[in-house]
Protein backbone atom coordinates (compact mmCIF):
# COMPACT_ATOMS: atom_id res chain seq x y z
CA UNK A 1 0.00 0.00 0.00
CA UNK A 2 1.23 3.76 -0.62
CA UNK A 3 2.37 5.96 2.19
CA UNK A 4 -0.11 8.70 4.06
CA UNK A 5 0.32 11.97 2.06
CA UNK A 6 -2.32 14.21 4.12
CA UNK A 7 -2.31 16.96 1.78
CA UNK A 8 -3.45 14.64 -0.60
CA UNK A 9 -5.73 13.28 1.44
CA UNK A 10 -7.41 16.30 2.13
CA UNK A 11 -7.23 17.20 -1.51
CA UNK A 12 -9.28 14.13 -2.06
CA UNK A 13 -11.38 14.51 0.59
CA UNK A 14 -12.63 18.19 0.07
CA UNK A 15 -13.51 17.65 -3.87
CA UNK A 16 -15.65 14.61 -2.49
CA UNK A 17 -17.55 16.08 0.08
CA UNK A 18 -18.10 19.26 -1.89
CA UNK A 19 -19.45 17.18 -5.26
CA UNK A 20 -21.79 15.13 -2.39
CA UNK A 21 -22.62 18.76 -1.31
CA UNK A 22 -24.17 19.42 -4.74
CA UNK A 23 -25.81 16.40 -5.37
CA UNK A 24 -29.39 18.16 -4.52
CA UNK A 25 -29.41 20.05 -7.53
CA UNK A 26 -29.03 16.91 -9.17
CA UNK A 27 -31.74 15.10 -7.74
CA UNK A 28 -33.92 18.02 -8.43
CA UNK A 29 -33.11 17.40 -11.93
CA UNK A 30 -34.47 13.81 -12.10
CA UNK A 31 -37.23 13.75 -9.16
CA UNK A 32 -39.95 12.73 -11.68
CA UNK A 33 -37.92 9.50 -11.82
CA UNK A 34 -38.67 6.88 -8.71
CA UNK A 35 -36.00 6.69 -5.60
CA UNK A 36 -35.54 2.64 -6.54
CA UNK A 37 -35.49 3.60 -10.54
CA UNK A 38 -33.16 5.88 -9.75
CA UNK A 39 -30.36 3.62 -7.58
CA UNK A 40 -30.63 0.73 -10.42
CA UNK A 41 -29.64 3.28 -13.14
CA UNK A 42 -27.13 4.80 -10.59
CA UNK A 43 -25.63 1.00 -10.47
CA UNK A 44 -25.46 0.27 -14.22
CA UNK A 45 -24.33 3.63 -14.94
CA UNK A 46 -21.55 4.07 -12.15
CA UNK A 47 -20.41 -0.05 -13.81
CA UNK A 48 -20.35 1.10 -17.05
CA UNK A 49 -18.30 4.18 -16.36
CA UNK A 50 -15.90 2.32 -13.68
CA UNK A 51 -14.94 -0.15 -16.32
CA UNK A 52 -14.13 2.37 -19.06
CA UNK A 53 -12.67 4.71 -16.46
CA UNK A 54 -10.26 1.02 -15.45
CA UNK A 55 -9.26 0.35 -19.08
CA UNK A 56 -7.58 3.68 -19.22
CA UNK A 57 -6.33 4.32 -15.84
CA UNK A 58 -4.49 0.96 -15.09
CA UNK A 59 -3.92 -1.10 -11.70
CA UNK A 60 -1.93 -4.03 -13.21
CA UNK A 61 -2.73 -7.16 -11.53
CA UNK A 62 -5.63 -6.36 -9.58
CA UNK A 63 -7.54 -8.77 -10.63
CA UNK A 64 -5.03 -11.30 -10.09
CA UNK A 65 -4.78 -10.46 -6.47
CA UNK A 66 -8.85 -10.43 -5.78
CA UNK A 67 -8.95 -13.37 -7.64
CA UNK A 68 -6.69 -15.46 -5.30
CA UNK A 69 -7.98 -13.79 -2.46
CA UNK A 70 -12.08 -14.67 -2.43
CA UNK A 71 -12.22 -13.31 1.01
CA UNK A 72 -11.29 -9.83 -0.30
CA UNK A 73 -14.00 -10.42 -2.92
CA UNK A 74 -17.19 -11.18 0.24
CA UNK A 75 -15.39 -7.47 1.50
CA UNK A 76 -16.23 -5.50 -1.36
CA UNK A 77 -19.86 -7.38 -1.69
CA UNK A 78 -20.76 -6.05 2.05
CA UNK A 79 -19.24 -2.84 1.21
CA UNK A 80 -21.37 -2.18 -2.27
CA UNK A 81 -24.69 -3.77 -0.80
CA UNK A 82 -23.88 -0.79 2.47
CA UNK A 83 -23.47 1.92 -0.12
CA UNK A 84 -26.38 0.44 -2.10
CA UNK A 85 -28.83 0.78 0.91
CA UNK A 86 -27.09 4.24 2.00
CA UNK A 87 -27.75 5.72 -1.93
CA UNK A 88 -31.48 4.24 -1.61
CA UNK A 89 -32.24 5.92 1.79
CA UNK A 90 -31.03 8.83 0.79
CA UNK A 91 -33.02 9.72 -2.49
CA UNK A 92 -35.87 8.02 -0.99
CA UNK A 93 -35.37 10.72 1.53
CA UNK A 94 -35.42 13.35 -0.80
CA UNK A 95 -38.07 12.09 -2.59
CA UNK A 96 -40.35 12.09 0.78
CA UNK A 97 -39.91 14.90 1.93
CA UNK A 98 -38.13 13.76 4.45
CA UNK A 99 -34.89 16.29 3.82
CA UNK A 100 -34.27 17.32 7.23
CA UNK A 101 -33.65 13.52 8.52
CA UNK A 102 -31.74 13.28 5.50
CA UNK A 103 -29.13 15.96 6.40
CA UNK A 104 -29.49 15.54 10.08
CA UNK A 105 -27.73 11.73 8.94
CA UNK A 106 -24.85 13.41 7.23
CA UNK A 107 -24.49 15.14 10.16
CA UNK A 108 -24.53 12.49 12.64
CA UNK A 109 -22.49 10.23 10.54
CA UNK A 110 -18.63 12.42 11.19
CA UNK A 111 -19.17 11.51 14.78
CA UNK A 112 -20.12 7.61 13.45
CA UNK A 113 -16.66 7.77 11.79
CA UNK A 114 -14.61 9.54 14.93
CA UNK A 115 -16.43 6.49 17.45
CA UNK A 116 -15.48 3.94 14.91
CA UNK A 117 -12.04 4.95 14.61
CA UNK A 118 -11.19 5.25 18.21
CA UNK A 119 -13.37 1.87 18.92
CA UNK A 120 -12.63 -0.28 16.41
CA UNK A 121 -8.89 1.34 14.77
CA UNK A 122 -7.22 2.30 18.22
CA UNK A 123 -7.17 6.01 17.14
CA UNK A 124 -6.91 8.54 19.93
CA UNK A 125 -8.24 12.33 20.02
CA UNK A 126 -6.26 15.03 21.41
CA UNK A 127 -7.91 17.65 23.97
CA UNK A 128 -8.79 20.04 20.50
CA UNK A 129 -10.26 17.68 19.21
CA UNK A 130 -12.10 15.91 22.24
CA UNK A 131 -13.34 19.72 22.43
CA UNK A 132 -14.12 19.87 18.19
CA UNK A 133 -16.14 16.81 18.79
CA UNK A 134 -18.47 17.92 22.34
CA UNK A 135 -19.36 20.85 19.94
CA UNK A 136 -20.43 18.94 17.15
CA UNK A 137 -22.20 16.80 19.64
CA UNK A 138 -24.36 19.63 20.70
CA UNK A 139 -25.18 20.73 17.40
CA UNK A 140 -26.52 17.16 16.90
CA UNK A 141 -28.48 16.43 19.88
CA UNK A 142 -30.26 19.95 18.83
CA UNK A 143 -31.07 18.37 15.74
CA UNK A 144 -32.47 15.20 17.21
CA UNK A 145 -34.56 17.03 19.42
CA UNK A 146 -35.68 19.69 16.73
CA UNK A 147 -36.71 16.40 14.76
CA UNK A 148 -38.44 15.38 18.11
CA UNK A 149 -38.37 11.36 17.35
CA UNK A 150 -36.18 8.50 16.63
CA UNK A 151 -34.66 9.54 13.55
CA UNK A 152 -34.47 6.23 11.60
CA UNK A 153 -33.73 7.59 8.53
CA UNK A 154 -30.90 9.76 9.42
CA UNK A 155 -29.53 6.74 11.37
CA UNK A 156 -30.04 4.65 8.53
CA UNK A 157 -27.59 6.80 6.38
CA UNK A 158 -25.03 7.65 9.49
CA UNK A 159 -24.59 4.38 9.70
CA UNK A 160 -24.09 2.66 6.76
CA UNK A 161 -21.95 5.54 4.95
CA UNK A 162 -20.02 5.05 8.44
CA UNK A 163 -18.90 1.15 8.36
CA UNK A 164 -18.72 1.56 4.72
CA UNK A 165 -15.40 3.90 4.82
CA UNK A 166 -14.39 1.76 7.98
CA UNK A 167 -14.41 -1.60 5.59
CA UNK A 168 -12.84 0.21 2.53
CA UNK A 169 -10.17 1.90 4.82
CA UNK A 170 -9.75 -1.37 6.02
CA UNK A 171 -9.59 -3.49 3.10
CA UNK A 172 -6.24 -3.98 0.79
CA UNK A 173 -8.01 -2.84 -2.21
CA UNK A 174 -7.05 -0.09 -4.44
CA UNK A 175 -9.85 2.83 -4.96
CA UNK A 176 -10.93 1.91 -8.27
CA UNK A 177 -10.74 -1.47 -8.92
CA UNK A 178 -12.65 -1.90 -5.30
CA UNK A 179 -15.39 0.60 -6.65
CA UNK A 180 -15.65 -1.26 -10.36
CA UNK A 181 -16.08 -4.16 -8.55
CA UNK A 182 -18.33 -3.01 -5.94
CA UNK A 183 -20.79 -2.00 -8.55
CA UNK A 184 -20.51 -5.13 -11.39
CA UNK A 185 -21.31 -6.96 -8.16
CA UNK A 186 -25.00 -5.53 -8.21
CA UNK A 187 -25.59 -5.25 -11.79
CA UNK A 188 -27.49 -8.83 -11.67
CA UNK A 189 -29.70 -6.94 -9.30
CA UNK A 190 -30.21 -3.93 -11.44
CA UNK A 191 -31.13 -6.03 -14.42
CA UNK A 192 -33.18 -8.37 -13.22
CA UNK A 193 -35.63 -5.14 -11.33
CA UNK A 194 -35.61 -4.06 -14.63
CA UNK A 195 -36.36 -6.83 -16.55
CA UNK A 196 -39.32 -7.71 -13.58
CA UNK A 197 -41.06 -4.23 -14.39
CA UNK A 198 -41.63 -3.35 -17.82
CA UNK A 199 -43.55 -0.20 -16.64
CA UNK A 200 -40.95 1.29 -15.32
CA UNK A 201 -40.33 5.06 -16.57
CA UNK A 202 -37.19 4.46 -17.95
CA UNK A 203 -38.37 1.20 -19.50
CA UNK A 204 -40.59 3.44 -21.84
CA UNK A 205 -38.83 4.26 -25.39
CA UNK A 206 -40.37 7.87 -24.84
CA UNK A 207 -38.19 8.38 -21.63
CA UNK A 208 -34.96 8.36 -23.63
CA UNK A 209 -36.18 11.85 -25.20
CA UNK A 210 -36.32 13.57 -22.73
CA UNK A 211 -33.53 15.58 -20.14
CA UNK A 212 -33.98 13.05 -17.80
CA UNK A 213 -32.50 10.37 -19.30
CA UNK A 214 -29.61 12.01 -20.05
CA UNK A 215 -29.75 13.29 -16.47
CA UNK A 216 -29.95 9.03 -15.58
CA UNK A 217 -26.58 8.82 -17.87
CA UNK A 218 -25.11 11.24 -16.03
CA UNK A 219 -25.17 9.01 -12.76
CA UNK A 220 -22.39 7.36 -14.00
CA UNK A 221 -19.40 9.70 -13.24
CA UNK A 222 -21.57 11.39 -10.46
CA UNK A 223 -21.73 8.85 -8.54
CA UNK A 224 -18.59 7.21 -8.82
CA UNK A 225 -15.74 10.43 -9.21
CA UNK A 226 -16.61 11.23 -5.45
CA UNK A 227 -16.50 7.57 -4.27
CA UNK A 228 -13.00 7.73 -5.97
CA UNK A 229 -11.85 10.53 -4.09
CA UNK A 230 -13.27 9.26 -0.63
CA UNK A 231 -12.23 5.61 -1.24
CA UNK A 232 -8.61 7.45 -1.66
CA UNK A 233 -8.55 9.61 0.56
CA UNK A 234 -9.04 7.10 3.34
CA UNK A 235 -6.03 5.87 2.48
CA UNK A 236 -3.69 9.09 3.47
CA UNK A 237 -6.17 10.33 6.75
CA UNK A 238 -6.67 9.32 10.36
CA UNK A 239 -10.61 8.28 9.86
CA UNK A 240 -11.40 10.93 12.77
CA UNK A 241 -9.98 13.17 10.45
CA UNK A 242 -12.56 12.00 7.65
CA UNK A 243 -15.09 12.55 9.78
CA UNK A 244 -14.95 15.93 10.26
CA UNK A 245 -14.56 16.52 6.93
CA UNK A 246 -18.07 15.26 6.01
CA UNK A 247 -19.33 18.24 7.31
CA UNK A 248 -18.39 19.81 4.14
CA UNK A 249 -21.20 18.04 2.55
CA UNK A 250 -24.47 18.73 4.97
CA UNK A 251 -23.43 22.56 5.12
CA UNK A 252 -23.55 22.76 1.66
CA UNK A 253 -26.88 20.98 1.54
CA UNK A 254 -28.25 23.38 4.05
CA UNK A 255 -26.49 26.15 2.15
CA UNK A 256 -28.26 25.51 -1.12
CA UNK A 257 -31.95 24.42 0.54
CA UNK A 258 -31.44 28.19 1.92
CA UNK A 259 -30.36 30.53 -1.21
CA UNK A 260 -31.44 28.13 -4.15
CA UNK A 261 -34.15 26.40 -3.27
CA UNK A 262 -36.08 28.68 -0.77
CA UNK A 263 -36.44 26.85 2.19
CA UNK A 264 -36.99 28.37 5.68
CA UNK A 265 -33.78 28.21 7.74
CA UNK A 266 -35.17 28.30 11.77
CA UNK A 267 -33.35 29.51 14.87
CA UNK A 268 -33.06 26.24 16.48
CA UNK A 269 -31.53 24.58 12.86
CA UNK A 270 -29.19 27.51 13.02
CA UNK A 271 -28.04 26.98 16.39
CA UNK A 272 -27.11 23.62 15.87
CA UNK A 273 -25.23 24.60 12.23
CA UNK A 274 -23.09 27.38 14.26
CA UNK A 275 -22.09 24.40 17.22
CA UNK A 276 -20.68 22.15 14.42
CA UNK A 277 -19.14 24.68 12.43
CA UNK A 278 -17.65 25.99 15.26
CA UNK A 279 -16.26 22.00 16.21
CA UNK A 280 -14.88 21.62 12.74
CA UNK A 281 -13.28 25.24 13.24
CA UNK A 282 -11.21 23.54 16.41
CA UNK A 283 -10.86 20.37 14.44
CA UNK A 284 -9.27 22.19 11.77
CA UNK A 285 -7.06 24.40 13.59
CA UNK A 286 -5.77 21.59 15.55
CA UNK A 287 -5.11 19.72 12.05
CA UNK A 288 -3.12 22.79 10.65
CA UNK A 289 -0.86 23.14 13.62
CA UNK A 290 -0.55 19.15 14.40
CA UNK A 291 1.09 18.94 10.61
CA UNK A 292 3.23 22.18 11.15
CA UNK A 293 4.72 20.71 14.28
CA UNK A 294 5.22 17.43 12.09
CA UNK A 295 6.98 19.04 9.29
Amino acid sequence: MQAANPRRGYILGLSAYIIWGLFPIYFKAIASVPSVEIIIHRVLWSALFGAALLMVWKHPGWWRELRDNPRRLAILALSGTLIAANWLTYVWAVNNGRMLEASLGYYINPLVNVLLGMVLLGERLRRMQWLAVGLAAVGVAQQVWQVGSLPWVSLALALTFGFYGLIRKQAPVKALPGLVVETWMLVPIAIAWLLFNPAATSAQAAFWTTSEAWWLVAAGPVTLVPLVCFNAATRHLPYTTIGFLQYIAPTLVLLLAVTLFGEHLSSSTLVAFLFIWAGLAVYSIDAVVSMRRRT
